[in-house]
């Protein structure tokens, strides 16, 4: 099982929307980096869902309830928030995440999550 984190705008699509409808198709991506890792996503990996703008903050874990599969994009279910929102300031400011993609490419809007990182983002905010 891989592990992802996926941004948006909670303005355009929040977590709590998410939540509301309990599934939704992951679209939209053009960036071709993170198109790539979409199409690598696999039924039962987990997911990080990232708020941009104001909030910049990991929000909530969702699933991969469909791989992306030719012109059909990824579906997403969502499963809990996070009690606390982990911040892309508690995050740069802890050198365990040095290295991941948040950091390095704060453009990227999906990215893989090793499996340390995901660990210690989730002691942050269980």
């Amino acid at each position: 099982m891989a592990r992802w984190l996926v941004k948006q705008e909670p303005e355009t699509y929040s977590f709590a929307n998410l939540v509301r409808d309990g599934e939704t198709a992951w679209d939209g991506v053009k960036n071709p980096v993170a198109a790539k890792h979409l199409r690598a996503m696999r039924v039962g990996d987990e997911v990080f869902f990232y708020h941009t703008g104001k909030e910049k903050s990991v929000i909530g874990v969702a699933v991969v309830s469909k791989a992306a599969d030719g012109e059909e994009p990824a579906r997403l279910k969502a499963m809990r928030p996070l009690s606390t929102p982990v911040t892309l300031a508690s995050i740069k400011a802890d050198e365990r995440f040095a290295a991941w993609e948040l950091v390095r490419i704060s453009r990227l809007s999906v990215m893989p999550v090793p499996d340390d990182v995901w660990v210690s983002v989730l002691a942050l905010g269980p």
